[in-house]
C-alpha cells in the first residue's frame, strides 16, 4: 500500500489535471456562440473566458461543499476512491473531447465519485439526498435553459422586429460581448468549484477532519487550473456547439448566453452543481427553435443528448472498475 501522503499528493495533481481538462473541454460553453457569430475573434474570446473563469472560480464555495460532502460520506472514502474518481472523469472527458461531443465534465466527475464510492464501501456510503439534488439539476437545468431562451428570443424578436437588421446586429454585437463575459464568469463559478470539493474531500479523509472546509490554497489552485485549461481552448466542441446546432447571429448568441449564464449563476448561489454544457447547449437549441423547429439541427442535438445519457452509467461503471482494480493491486 503506497504511503497515504503520496496518494493525497496524487489526488491534488489529478485534481489540477482534471480542472485543466475541464477548462479546455468546457471552454466552448463560454465562447462558442460569440466566436460563431464573429463578435469576438477566437483569441480574444479565449483570453476573456480564461480571465473570467478565474474570477468566477474565486467567487464562492457552496458548490464545492455540495460535491465534496453531498454525494458520498467523506469519512468513508479513501484516497484510492478519490484517485479512481478523478481518473475516470479525466478519461471520459478526453474520450468525448476527442470525438467532439459536448458532454458534461461535471456529471462525469459526480458519477465517478458515486461509482468509486460504491466500489470502496458499498451503497451505504451514498448520500441519496445529494444525489437526487444532482439529478434534479441534470434534468431541470437544460429544460429551464431551453424554455427561457425560447421565450426570451421570441420577446426580443417582437421588440426589434421593426428595426433595420443592420442596426439590430450592431447593437447585439456589443451586447453579446457582455453576455459572453457573463457566461464565462458563471461557468467558472459553478464548474471551478467542483474540483475544489474533491480536494477538500481528500483532505478530510487524510487528516480525519470533523468539518468540511475548502482551504484558500485549494480555491486558488483550482481557479488557476481551470483558467489555464480554458486558455488552451476546445476547438472541436466549439465547432459542434457554436456552428453545428443552429446558425447563430449576435441577437441569438446574446439570448442563449444571457439565459444560460443566469440559470448557472442562480444554481451556483444556491449550491446546486449543474452542467454548464447542458445549460448552454439547450439554450442554443431554444433560441433556434424560436425561429422555427427546422432551424435546429436535431440530429446533432440528438447525438449530444445521447452522450449526456451515456455519461452517468458509463462513469459510474468506469470509476467502479478503476477503484476495484487499484484496490486489488495496491491493497
Amino acid at each position: 500500500m503506497p504511503d497515504s501522503f503520496v496518494l493525497l499528493l496524487l489526488v491534488v495533481l489529478l485534481a489540477i489535471a482534471f480542472e485543466f481538462v475541464n477548462g479546455f473541454h468546457d471552454a466552448a460553453n463560454a465562447i462558442a456562440t460569440s466566436v460563431s457569430t464573429r463578435v469576438l475573434s477566437p483569441r480574444t474570446a479565449i483570453i476573456m473566458a480564461a480571465v473570467l473563469n478565474l474570477a468566477g472560480a474565486l467567487s464562492g464555495t457552496a458548490v464545492a461543499k455540495a460535491v465534496g460532502a453531498g454525494l458520498v460520506s467523506p469519512v468513508a472514502v479513501t484516497q484510492i476512491t478519490i484517485v479512481s474518481a478523478l481518473l475516470s472523469a479525466i478519461l471520459w472527458d478526453l474520450l468525448t473531447w476527442y470525438f467532439g461531443l459536448p458532454t458534461s465534465s461535471s456529471h462525469a466527475l459526480m458519477a465517478s465519485i458515486v461509482g468509486a464510492g460504491i466500489a470502496t464501501a458499498g451503497r451505504n456510503v451514498l448520500i441519496w439526498s445529494g444525489i437526487e439534488k444532482v439529478l434534479y439539476g441534470l434534468v431541470l437545468s437544460p429544460l429551464i435553459g431551453f424554455l427561457i431562451a425560447f421565450f426570451f428570443m421570441v420577446a426580443l424578436v417582437r421588440i426589434f422586429q421593426r428595426r433595420a437588421p443592420a442596426t439590430v446586429t450592431a447593437k447585439f454585437s456589443k451586447l453579446q460581448i457582455v453576455s459572453a463575459a457573463y457566461m464565462a464568469f458563471s461557468h467558472g463559478s459553478n464548474d471551478g468549484q467542483k474540483t475544489m470539493g474533491i480536494v477538500a474531500m481528500a483532505l478530510v479523509s487524510y487528516y480525519g477532519l470533523k468539518t468540511f472546509e475548502v482551504p484558500v490554497w485549494v480555491i486558488l489552485t483550482c481557479a488557476l487550473a481551470i483558467a489555464l485549461g480554458t486558455a488552451a481552448g476546445g476547438w472541436r466542441i466549439i465547432k459542434t456547439l457554436g456552428v453545428g446546432l443552429v446558425h447563430l447571429r449576435p441577437i441569438h448568441g446574446f439570448a442563449a448566453e444571457a439565459t444560460a449564464g443566469t440559470v448557472i449563476e442562480i444554481a451556483t448561489r444556491i449550491g446546486l452543481p449543474i452542467s454548464t454544457t447542458h445549460t448552454i447547449s439547450s439554450s442554443v437549441m431554444g433560441v433556434g427553435a424560436s425561429k422555427r423547429l427546422s432551424a435546429v439541427r436535431w440530429g446533432i442535438g440528438g447525438d449530444i443528448v445521447m452522450a449526456w445519457i451515456l455519461t452517468l452509467p458509463a462513469c459510474v461503471g468506469l470509476a467502479w472498475g478503476i477503484c476495484t482494480g487499484l484496490t486489488a493491486v495496491l491493497g
